[in-house]
């Protein structure tokens, strides 16, 4: 290159660095936008016609710059100059873009104005280049002079036309197996373990209870929880043994701690207060509550029934939606393989339809193939030219860039050496020995000007007072501790002659109540069950009966 043409090159390349923000804004919107199929590699080529339309358009002239496009890929540049010299897109998100880098009224005034200045010009520019693509057919000029002779070389045969591959069939799905509609054989098989373990449950529950009649823990669980585990089964308790178990627990005697003796013992003292307030009540002409009690209790009974009935109903009707539920997916089964087979037909059709379809593109596809390699043909020695001019400019770029990271590594080397001298004289300064000597008298005050100041041995000989102090207050917390819990013991033991004499009151009573009890049970008669449970238990014995007809059916 001639000096012109290399300060021309080196001016473009400073340019292209210098405003790399901004040509980046326009370049990576042509690749989203217009040039989604356009290669990477030729990203660099759009830089530099962005960078001299934008910013060398004015000294270059546009009979130059048309040479430049004009020796460059027709398609690409008229793509490329359709994107950038649209009018709307410079008035809108082009000016924002750059305005984010540099001063709004600096971008409008010396690039946005001058770019749609000089778009009706290169507009024709862009029409003519899409006149030469729409007229690709190149006349080749014939010389006069010489006459080119053909060389008698051997004519190839004609290559064979490839046999289209064979569209493949999918495999043949086994059925479904009529075991998915007939219930399983271990749920009958779990019934049998379960009626087993139920019956092993009730014999060891009778050798249990006879055996553990004094294991107070293992009762009292038995009759709060009310089970007894075998396996992995839950399995009730029997109630015929829950009186047994009364029995054996009413026996037993109870350790109490301190706080249950006292909580038991207010417990009592209250009752006895409500039953002295009671009889002075009734002694003062008051009526006896028993009869209401009675009455409320019978209607709590009632309340109870009735809601127990409720839930029973609830319960039924749940079951009756669960059958009904049941009916309803085996009728969408049903429905479900007629659409299966009906849509295996239209599939077999549209397959059809999609094989001869094949067919038709990949016979377009070979006779595309064959224009698209006539036409590479004549285009691949411009690319050889232009690629040779590439690598050219990339070498004297590297050779700058080397001369540059040569003088920037000998200028950090010698800032290196300078810091590394000046740590050496710091920790020099540093190692010097520094020595330093107090002594210190125990009986002289800090000489603060404080009242309160005293010196050390003052302060032990204080602390050691204290300590005395301390301790005799010690002692005679000792003391006073002793004798309350002496009076406390006290308390506890005529707490717990006075719970005795009331536990022995209460049990008789209960006793009593207990008997009383076991008559009316035995004499009582069984309730009669709602007619709501009744008409529920006949629908779903017919809900269950339509189920298994139609599981049998399918």
């Amino acid at each position: 290159l001639n000096v012109t043409e290399e300060k021309f090159v080196l001016d473009t390349l400073a340019g292209c660095i210098e405003y790399k923000s901004l040509l980046d804004v326009v370049v990576n919107a042509f690749y989203v936008r217009d040039g989604r199929y356009c290669l990477i590699s030729e990203r660099n080529l759009y830089i530099v016609i962005c960078y001299l339309a934008t910013f060398q358009l004015e000294e270059l002239g546009l009979q130059h710059f048309s040479r430049i496009v004009k020796s460059l890929d027709t398609a690409k540049m008229q793509k490329f100059l359709r994107f950038f010299f649209n009018a709307l897109y410079l008035n809108t998100w082009i000016k924002d873009e750059w305005s984010q880098f540099y001063d709004s009224l600096y971008v409008k005034e010396n690039w946005i104005d001058p770019l749609l200045r000089w778009q009706p010009k290169v507009q024709q520019l862009i029409e003519h280049l899409t006149d030469i693509l729409s007229n690709r057919t190149t006349t080749v000029k014939t010389s006069t002079v010489t006459q080119p002779k053909e060389f008698n070389l051997t004519v190839p045969k004609p290559r064979a036309i490839p046999i289209p591959l064979p569209i493949p069939l999918l495999e043949k799905r086994p059925p479904v197996p009529r075991s998915t509609y007939k219930p399983p054989k271990e749920k009958k098989q779990l019934e049998e373990i379960k009626t087993k373990n139920r019956r092993k449950a009730e014999v060891s529950i009778r050798s249990i209870i006879c055996v553990c009649k004094g294991d107070t823990f293992f009762l009292n669980s038995l009759l709060v929880q009310g089970t007894f585990l075998t396996g992995r089964e839950v399995v009730p308790f029997l109630p015929q043994y829950l009186e047994v178990v009364w029995v054996l627990i009413d026996n037993i005697p109870i350790k109490l701690n301190a706080a249950a003796i006292l909580r038991e013992g207010a417990l009592y003292q209250r009752k006895m207060e409500q039953e002295l307030k009671r009889i002075e009540n009734l002694l003062r002409g008051a009526g006896d509550p028993s009869e209401f009690l009675e009455w409320q209790k019978q209607m709590r009974g009632k309340d109870l029934e009735e809601q127990l009935a409720e839930i029973e109903c609830r319960r039924l009707q749940g079951k009756l939606s669960h059958e009904e539920a049941v009916l309803a997916h085996q009728n969408v089964i049903q429905e479900n393989k007629k659409k299966a087979d009906l849509m295996r037909e239209e599939k077999a059709e549209l397959m059809h339809q999609y094989a001869e379809k094949r067919l038709q593109e990949q016979k377009e596809m070979r006779e595309l193939v064959e224009q698209v390699v006539e036409g590479h043909k004549n285009a691949k020695h411009a690319k050889i030219k232009l690629q040779k001019y590439k690598q050219r400019i990339v070498q004297e770029v590297c050779e700058e860039n080397r001369e540059l990271l040569r003088q920037a590594l000998e200028e950090e080397e010698e800032k290196l050496r300078k810091r590394y001298e000046l740590i050496q004289q710091i920790r020099a300064i540093e190692s010097l020995p520094n020595i330093r000597h107090k002594f210190v008298d125990l009986t002289e005050t800090g000489g603060h000007g404080l009242i309160c100041e005293m010196s050390i041995v003052e302060l032990r000989e204080r602390l050691a007072l204290l300590r005395e102090a301390q301790k005799a207050a010690e002692e005679e917390k000792r003391d006073q501790i002793i004798h309350e819990k002496q009076a406390k013991e006290q308390l506890l033991l005529d707490k717990l002659d006075q719970i005795s004499l009331f536990r022995a009151a209460l049990g008789r009573a209960a006793a009593l109540k207990q008997e009383e009890k076991k008559r009316t049970f035995h004499s009582g008669e069984r309730p009669m069950k709602d007619e709501r449970i009744l008409n529920l238990q006949k629908k779903i014995v017919e809900k269950t009966m339509e189920r298994k007809k139609q599981a049998g059916l399918l």
